[in-house]
């Protein structure tokens, strides 16, 4: 039997790169690759009590803003959401889903959202790609419909570097390889990270002169090159191993670094907590200044390259480990002298971690989020905290995609 199908209109832009309207019953449908304004003919492909969600069978009324899709693969590959709208809608689209996130998860009144930091490329941005492979070993993207790998032929997101080189890639299957990543760091220097269960190293041939490191268990064992790639930040030097994170914007990565510099009132008798600090990309602009750094990350790749990273000072402690473990111990040896940077993965703060930052009571927290409403959860867990969110700034640093950066400010009451 067929899934129903409805005529409707969409009405606005929601978080995950759908947009919503309204079945006849009144409950709200959500569509990707459709754009508010427009009337569409809606398959239902998820029929639940209170919502619905939808494939986009076919644009009966077309929002006068839509655009041709730069890529081929737009509408199937999972990767990109808003190719259809001019990029200062997407910077408009994204800031207000930010705003509604607070307001709706985090009940926040007129939340304080400035102007969103537009990226300075629209394309081309990435410095850091990750594939899957299909059955017969050909690169490409999960699907859009998140169940099968979509092979590609073109790209248009990552750094020029990357996508001169992808296409060479080539793999008999993909029974001994789960992922596959490509980096480009300083001087166009790439890596490529196979990444598998198993611990044997897979065959790959590549003549281009550059890095091959297979991961397993978190196990970093290099074919060719090196192990790390360097990133410069603002002439700073970041060494960033295999299966470590760093930002994959890197001239956005600058705009939030001097964000932070301006905002965050450092002088020599701070001590700056930096938790989910990761290779050091803040605690490196503040080491100088302050009185005291501590860093706490999970990953040991992260915590080497931080160590690296840092090691010209000698005001900077390292602990590694899960914040919610180190953060309580660490608390009864603050006090509200402290900032915080703290930069968490999509699931936001740990509530372990969060109600230890709390406890120690710092003057300013400072919230590097790249999931609006993990941020609203926690935005609304500090506020209760005896904390005022004084702003929120978003930073657009994936163009075409759904996905919100933002920087948030909260002050002690």
């Amino acid at each position: 039997m067929p899934n129903p199908t409805f005529d409707i209109l969409l009405e606005k832009l929601t978080y995950g790169g759908e947009a919503m309207g309204r079945l006849p019953d009144g409950r709200a449908v959500f569509v990707p690759f459709g754009l508010p304004g427009e009337q569409v003919r809606v398959e239902l492909t998820e029929d639940k009590k209170n919502f619905a969600r939808g494939k986009l069978v076919e644009v009966l009324q077309a929002s006068a803003e839509r655009i041709d899709p730069k890529c081929k693969h737009f509408g199937k590959c999972g990767g990109c959401h808003y190719q259809n709208l001019p990029y200062e809608k997407q910077l408009a689209a994204k800031t207000e889903i930010l705003r509604d996130q607070l307001q709706r998860i985090g009940k926040i009144e007129n939340p304080p959202v400035s102007q969103i930091v537009a990226s300075p490329s629209e394309w081309n941005y990435r410095n850091h790609v990750q594939f899957h492979l299909t059955a017969e070993g050909k690169v490409g993207f999960i699907n859009a419909k998140g169940n099968s790998t979509l092979p590609i032929e073109e790209c248009h997101l990552p750094e020029t570097g990357i996508n001169t080189f992808w296409p060479e890639l080539q793999f008999e299957s993909n029974k001994d390889v789960e992922r596959v990543s490509l980096r480009v760091g300083l001087n166009d220097d790439l890596m490529v990270v196979l990444e598998s269960e198993n611990p044997e190293t897979p065959e790959l041939e590549i003549e281009a002169d550059v890095s091959v490191v297979h991961i397993f268990d978190e196990h970093a064992v290099v074919i060719a090159g090196q192990d790390h790639l360097l990133f410069n930040i603002l002439g700073k030097d970041f060494r960033v191993s295999a299966g470590s994170f760093f930002q994959v914007n890197t001239q956005m990565a600058e705009k939030m670094v001097e964000h932070l510099v301006a905002r965050l009132p450092i002088s020599a008798s701070t001590t700056l907590l930096d938790v989910y600090c990761g290779a050091g990309l803040f605690s490196k602009f503040f080491a100088a200044n302050c009185q005291q750094v501590i860093g706490i990350e999970e990953s040991e790749s992260a915590c080497e390259d931080f160590a690296f990273n840092l090691d010209e000072f000698d005001n900077v402690e390292l602990y590694e480990g899960a914040a919610e473990e180190i953060l309580p111990a660490l608390a009864g040896r603050l006090d509200s002298s402290t900032y915080v940077i703290v930069d968490p993965p999509r699931a936001g703060i740990e509530r372990h971690a969060l109600d230890a930052i709390i406890s120690i009571k710092p003057q300013i927290i400072t919230y590097v989020s790249c999931d609006p409403s993990t941020l609203a959860r926690d935005a609304a867990r500090l506020i209760a905290g005896g904390y005022r969110l004084v702003e929120v700034t978003p930073f657009d640093l994936f163009p075409q995609t759904y996905h919100i950066e933002s920087i948030s400010i909260f002050e002690t009451v």
